[in-house]
Order: C-alpha cells, then structure tokens, then sequence
C-alpha cells in the first residue's frame, strides 16, 4: 500500500483459555486453511501437557512461548563493501510471532508419533528453558552479542 498503512485485524480470543495469544498460536500452527484441526492439534496437546507436568497448561504454554522469545536479533546491512551482522531491538508483535513460530517449527521437526505429541513435547521443554526453540533465541542472543561491536551502524 502507498498511501497509509493497513489496518490491524482483530484476533478473536479462543474458545477455551479465552485467550487471542492462543488464537495466534493455532493460525501460525494451521495448514491449508484448516482451523478446525489447528485448534484440535493445540487443544490435544494441552491435555498432553496438562497430563505430563500436573500444571495449569495455559501457564506452562505462556511460560515456554516467553522463554522461546527472542529480545534482539542480527540484520545484514551493507556498508562500503562489507556486510556487517548488526544486532537490532524486535518489536514486540514481531518477538512474539518468531517465538511462536519457532516453538511450532521445531515440534514439526521432533521425532515422536502425531503432531499433538511433538508440539507437548516442545511446549514442555521450553518451558522448563530446555528445547530447540529456546536453543535457537540463546544462539540469536549470542550472535547479537558477538556482533555488539557493530551497533553504532544502526
């Protein structure tokens, strides 16, 4: 759009945590369309976890989407023929949908039977700071702190 930036839409809380951060999570997790069976895959799994760690599942999903989060991370930006990692701030939507994004990656990518387990397993281990989304973010972090010395470039 050239004029004015687009409008936000709004995300309807889901039906069971009344939440729209879960409501987020199941559009990131859903294929072709098929919300229907996001929703189930992610309701599925918080049983899962509900079963595994005998917590408020909501909580243990929050707590592992926070520590999946990233704060900083490093951009190309090229200057008088080099090309320097330069460590920049995220939004706070844009932190938000790469943990998230991260988290539902890296469950696809788990070994385990069905999606429902695997994305269990991931929320689980994220929580407790373990997991390859959490992996990632500490990676991301030490990159940006590896390149800090090129901030000024900002």
């Amino acid at each position: 759009m050239r004029k004015r930036r687009p409008k936000k839409r709004i995300v309807a809380p889901d039906p069971r945590f009344n939440d729209v951060m879960v409501t987020q999570f199941v559009n990131n997790l859903m294929l072709s369309g098929k919300k229907t069976v996001a929703f189930a895959l992610f309701y599925d799994a918080m049983d899962i976890v509900a079963s595994k760690t005998d917590e408020n599942p909501h909580e243990v999903w929050q707590k592992a989407v926070a520590n999946a989060t990233p704060q900083v991370e490093v951009r190309s930006k090229r200057i008088g023929g080099a090309t320097f990692q330069i460590p920049t701030e995220i939004p706070a939507k844009r932190k938000l949908s790469i943990g998230m994004k991260w988290m539902i990656r890296f469950s696809r990518e788990r070994s385990g039977k069905g999606m429902a387990e695997k994305l269990a397993a991931e929320i689980i281990a994220a929580s407790k700071g373990e997991g390859a989304a959490v992996k990632r973010k500490e990676d991301t972090h030490r990159m940006a702190e590896a390149n800090r010395a090129f901030a000024h470039f900002r």
